[in-house]
């Protein structure tokens, strides 16, 4: 006999795996309500639903974490991929898989040399696709007369930028207001840019001629908007040349490498976009003199050389008079001159005429005369032969078009058979009962219905066998010609 051991846990309570599993999130929610860690990002994974999935490690350890859509948009950085960070939130599970996380609530830069490490590889990274190319970069316009200011409202920026514009190039200044730092900066800046390149030339909102994107000087996290990658790239993709005033002198972001012009400070931006009026109409002015004073010389020298060109040149009154006098040398001459012409003409004329006679003009009118007579009685009987083969082709020509006219049979009695459609009927199996047709005879048509079912066509009689052809009957022996027997 066997001695069984007693079940000494027959009374403890059985859990359901749901039951441990929210039994065990609540004590970690409790017991680590509120955490604060230091750790480096790893798969960071931006959702399509707007939640942020990553992972927090350091030199041993990782734990997953992540950010719902309400909190992404308060976290002062954006989550990337070997960004040391500094994060809170509170422990939790993840039942369906037996994990725990932490639920991030709040996230922030751990250090300005990871802010640093992180531009660095973005400006390596933007670099390296040419972004940075000088050749890229478009020329600034001379003289705009529309310029766009991509800034805060409220700051102290766009008051210096207007002033300076105002006191250098009188123009149009159209300011795009929009927050220049924090989270929301870098799209709504990037946006700014796309909706001013997107201005039509001939639109109601004049389209810039320049832009700038401006603002004042601040520490590594507050000009950190102006690092963002796809701030950077909205900047080089743009058509409008663009000046970067981002900071002061000294602070360096990514978008002052990708701008066509990059300026030490806001008020600088506005002195390299304009030129100083005052200045161009002093250099004009400057133009003008010299131009006149040029022009003057110019017409100077030409003067001397026609005076010196006209000493060598006769007198007029020299001119005319030897001009006069081959006229009244010439005229003297002219009646002797046309007589003796007069008499030389007609003694060639008698001489020709003592040869002229009517039978030098008949004869060669009575050869061609002969030559056409031949030719006529050699064609007239051609012609006549042609006349009668084109008159015998025409005639059949007009038999075959009789034969193949479509008219031609209605006028028998016969009909055309048409659908509503205006095609024609070929065979009677393809009409419907119920269809209408149009008969079209030699003088009218007429709109019918197919009435019934198809009748059948009897079949063709059974041809019968030709009748053997009478003899001939016997000549008659009372027909003219005789019988021979």
């Amino acid at each position: 006999m066997t001695d069984v051991a007693p079940d000494t846990d027959s009374n403890a309570k059985a859990y359901s795996v749901s039951e441990l599993a929210f039994a065990l999130k609540r004590t970690l929610e409790d017991a680590y309500g509120f955490v604060r860690l230091r750790a480096e990002l790893s798969k960071v994974t931006h959702h399509s639903n707007g939640h942020v999935y990553l992972t927090l490690k350091d030199e041993r350890s990782a734990i997953d974490g992540v950010v719902w859509k309400g909190s992404v948009k308060n976290l002062s950085v954006r989550p990337e991929h070997g960004l040391e960070v500094i994060v809170t939130g509170k422990i939790t599970t993840y039942p369906a898989g037996s994990r725990y996380q932490i639920v991030i609530e709040t996230m922030e830069v751990a250090g300005v040399g990871a802010l640093l490490a992180q531009f660095e590889r973005l400006k390596a990274k933007l670099q390296a696709e040419g972004l940075f190319d000088p050749a890229r970069k478009q020329p600034l316009p001379t003289m705009p007369a529309t310029i766009g200011v991509i800034t805060s409202p409220t700051g102290a920026v766009i008051r210096d930028i207007l002033h300076r514009i105002r006191d250098r190039w009188p123009c149009r200044v159209i300011v795009w207001p929009c927050v220049v730092q924090g989270e929301a900066a870098a799209a709504q800046v990037g946006n700014a840019i796309q909706r001013f390149n997107a201005l039509p030339l001939d639109g109601p909102i004049p389209r810039p001629d320049i832009l700038i994107v401006a603002r004042g000087g601040g520490s590594v996290e507050d000009l950190w908007a102006f690092n963002d990658e796809t701030l950077a790239r909205t900047v080089a993709a743009g058509t409008i040349p663009l000046i970067s005033a981002v900071g002061h002198e000294t602070d360096t972001t990514l978008i002052d490498f990708v701008s066509d012009r990059r300026a030490p400070t806001p008020t600088a931006a506005a002195e390299i976009a304009t030129p100083v009026l005052p200045e161009l109409r002093a250099y004009i002015g400057d133009l003008s003199s010299r131009l006149h004073r040029c022009g003057g010389r110019a017409v100077e020298d030409r003067r001397g050389r026609v005076e010196h060109a006209g000493r060598a040149l006769a007198r007029v009154p020299d001119l005319v008079e030897m001009a006069a006098q081959r006229f009244n040398l010439a005229s003297s001459r002219l009646g002797a001159g046309l007589s003796r012409n007069v008499a030389a003409h007609h003694t060639d004329l008698v001489r020709v005429s003592s040869r002229l006679s009517p039978s030098l003009l008949q004869r060669p009118q009575q050869v061609h005369t002969e030559r056409l007579t031949r030719l006529l009685v050699r064609m007239k009987p051609a012609l006549d032969r042609k006349i009668e083969r084109s008159t015998e082709r025409l005639t059949s020509l007009v038999k075959l078009y009789g034969s193949v006219d479509p008219s031609a049979p209605l006028k028998r009695g016969f009909a055309r058979v048409h659908r509503a459609d205006g095609s024609l009927v070929r065979e009677g199996a393809s009409l419907a009962s119920g269809e209408g047709v149009r008969l079209v005879f030699a003088d009218q048509s007429r709109e019918a219905v197919i009435d019934g079912p198809p009748a059948l066509i009897p079949s063709a009689p059974t041809p019968q066998p030709a009748k053997p052809a009478r003899a001939p009957k016997p000549v008659s022996s009372q027909s003219n010609q005789g019988d021979l027997f």
